[in-house]
């Protein structure tokens, strides 16, 4: 019994020590989670550096992302990491190096790699596991993560880098922003989304009730570490022009056949996206046909450029429905900028336009009940109206959503729904819904507030509403920005786009709906074919309602081709078809069995991250042959730059689990604690 009753009181001892240390939780000097464990020693939850090795050629690029995971303790450590990437980007390789072992991943369907890596866990070798939950969320885990013994995971992927107002725009993302989970729908979550926990109205990051119980601690800007590292080069064959970020300071090296960039100070804190901006001179990329061949046929990637059409757009009556985010993690910068976009996009409203502005947090409200004509006298009451509103609150998108179609539409005008948010709810699937059943010929165009939004989300709203999606930061200079986009609510040239094959032999075009097309943009279709030979596409749509057509020459072939961008086309389709399905298994647009099994297939014989498949590396060799199993602990994230902290419960965030957090980053302590203290008293027995 005496054991038992000591064991028990380490326990206890173990979660109150763990309570006072993580009062403090930050090493003021690193930046690093710490606690004290019962000898007075310091332990200190997983680090990470990561380094980002981004080749462009032309509108692809390749990215190499390595994550070095250490263990600062002297006890085994389980590490969990959750981390974004870009939502179109194509996962479709891992390695893992540990000592002097290197492990090349295999891709695994998520149950199965999931058990591989958990014997491996219990086998004492190290291992690592990469989990989807949102095509733009992911976690590591590492098994094994041993004091002194380092291991470094590498994925590599691609994705296509779109042109936004006549500049190529890439994105990588850095950090997990908080997601507000509204109380489900009775029978509808485990159709609609069947990742998200049920939990009650809250923030939170949680994703997913399959991962193990770890918590991070989020780390405010000050004391954040620079632990992120980034060298670009962009090359292809065509000049480079322009290469510019307005996130991050960069240092620029131009040679004649690449230009070079990194980070002007060497490493970065990942608490804000990294976007870079390109134009390229020489060939227009955005014009004809990419291919590469394979024994059965091969990959068409089709490029549609805006049609040489005069904007007649000032004909067309609109009515502007402006549904604006005042939850709590839009209060400060956020809620700022977007009040000052408001008043320009009001400010420069047409005579002939109408309006009306919604704004939600846990309830929805709204300015009038239906739309107003664009007056004088109406601007003026819509600024006052803009005056009064503050941020707080949960976000129930979903709702003003369903509050943004509620009304009738004016006659003859185009309804346009212009959205602002950071997007950080954790239930896209039910407002992608929503739109997809509403939409009708409405468009929208949504407006990502923040420095890592939710673009997963923001994008999949403006391709189901046939629109575009910009980002403003607010802790930039990024008024005039704001109010730029603003006064500049574009209409889009070409509306209702259809692709004529003519005789040539396509299947599997992607994507399913393809959205219009702007000013200063593209639209990439692809498709797989068969057989060889030349033909004409036909593109057809409509400008101001008139039918219009598009005609580009396109060569299919058998032969290699040898550049980068046609060998990642297989993988970009894929990733498009496998967009495609995700969508529709979250609006319930067909059967969910079915859907799941194309995905996975997809993922296994392209050897893709999927949400139903999952890369796995296991060592050779044990490296923790201590006896003592090893404890989960989560890597700490940096606060999303700019963002409140109403929007992280209790200061934490970066969760893979349910709430509550606090308590489970506790626990992690305790454990640490009284594993040493009942090592000790068998010690003393």
């Amino acid at each position: 019994m005496k054991p038992s009753l000591l064991f028990c009181l380490s326990v206890a001892f173990g979660m109150a020590l763990a309570t006072a240390t993580l009062a403090r939780g930050i090493d003021d000097l690193s930046g690093r989670v710490v606690g004290t464990a019962e000898d007075g020693q310091q332990v200190e939850l997983p680090l990470l550096q990561a380094h980002y090795d981004v080749s462009i050629q032309g509108d692809m690029v390749t990215v190499m992302l390595t994550q070095t995971f250490a263990n600062p303790s002297d006890l085994p450590m389980r590490a969990d990491y959750l981390f974004p990437l870009n939502q179109r980007a194509a996962v479709f390789a891992m390695e893992m190096e540990v000592g002097d072992e290197v492990v090349r991943a295999k891709i695994q369907k998520k149950a199965k790699a999931k058990a591989t890596f958990e014997k491996a866990e219990k086998e004492g070798k190290a291992a690592a596991l990469l989990t989807q939950h949102r095509p733009n969320m992911f976690t590591q885990s590492i098994a094994n993560l041993m004091p002194g013994m380092p291991v470094a995971v590498t994925l590599s992927y691609v994705q296509p880098v779109p042109l936004i107002d006549g500049e190529y725009q890439l994105v990588v993302p850095m950090v997990v922003g908080p997601r507000y989970q509204s109380t489900p729908e009775p029978a509808t979550v485990a159709s609609a989304d069947p990742e998200a926990p049920v939990v009650a109205d809250g923030w939170s990051i949680s994703q997913t009730p399959a991962q193990p119980p770890v918590a991070g601690l989020s780390l405010p800007d000050t004391l954040a570490e620079d632990r992120v590292s980034m060298e670009v080069r962009i090359a292809g064959g065509l000049p480079v022009q322009r290469v510019v970020s307005d996130t991050h300071e960069l240092a620029l090296l131009s040679l004649p056949d690449v230009t070079q960039a990194r980070f002007a100070k060497g490493r970065e804190i990942d608490n804000a996206d990294f976007v870079l901006r390109y134009t390229l001179g020489g060939q227009d990329l955005t014009t004809g046909a990419l291919t590469h061949a394979e024994r059965a046929g091969g990959y068409v990637s089709l490029m549609v450029a805006p049609p040489n059409f005069p904007d007649t757009a000032l004909a067309t009556p609109r009515e502007l429905v402006f549904v604006l985010d005042t939850s709590g993690s839009m209060s400060g910068q956020p809620m700022e900028a977007s009040r000052r976009f408001m008043r320009a996009a009001i400010q420069g409203l047409r005579d002939q336009d109408y309006f009306r502005i919604l704004q939600f947090s846990n309830v929805t409200g709204q300015m009038a009940t239906s739309s107003l004509p664009a007056s004088p006298e109406n601007r003026q009451a819509a600024l006052r109206y803009l005056d009064g509103l503050n941020a707080g609150g949960g976000t129930e998108m979903n709702n003003a959503i369903n509050a943004a179609f509620d009304t009738v539409q004016p006659d003859g005008a185009m309804r346009i729904v212009v959205f602002l948010s950071d997007g950080y709810i954790g239930r896209e699937a039910q407002v992608l819904k929503s739109i997809r059943d509403r939409i009708g010929a409405a468009r929208i165009y949504a407006f990502g507030v923040g420095t890592s939004v939710n673009r997963y989300l923001l994008e999949a709203m403006a391709d189901e509403g046939r629109g575009y999606v910009r980002y403003v930061d607010p802790t930039a200079d990024a008024f005039e920005v704001a109010e730029t986009m603003a006064r500049d609510l574009k209409t889009p040239l070409l509306t209702d786009i259809e692709v004529d094959w003519g005789d040539l032999k396509i299947t599997d075009t992607v994507p399913q709906h393809i959205p219009d097309l702007f000013a200063g943009g593209s639209v990439r279709v692809l498709a797989w074919y068969q057989g060889v030979g030349r033909g004409e596409v036909t593109i057809r749509g409509k400008v101001q309602g008139q039918e219009a057509i598009l005609p580009v020459q396109v060569n299919l072939t058998n032969q290699a081709q040898p550049d980068a961008r046609s060998r990642a086309l297989p993988l970009i389709w894929a990733r498009a078809r496998i967009a495609d399905l995700e969508r529709a298994y979250a609006v319930r647009d067909g059967n969910p069995n079915r859907i799941e099994a194309q995905i996975t297939d997809l993922g296994l014989k392209h050897s893709l991250q999927t949400r139903y498949t999952s890369f796995v590396a296991v060592s050779e060799q044990v490296v923790n042959g201590s006896g003592l199993p090893a404890q989960s602990a989560q890597v700490a994230q940096a606060q999303v730059k700019g963002v409140s902290k109403q929007a992280y419960p209790s200061g934490f965030s970066g969760s893979s689990t349910h709430e509550p957090q606090t308590w489970l980053g506790l626990l992690v302590l305790a454990a640490l604690g009284m594993l040493r203290l009942h090592g000790r008293w068998q010690a003393r027995a």
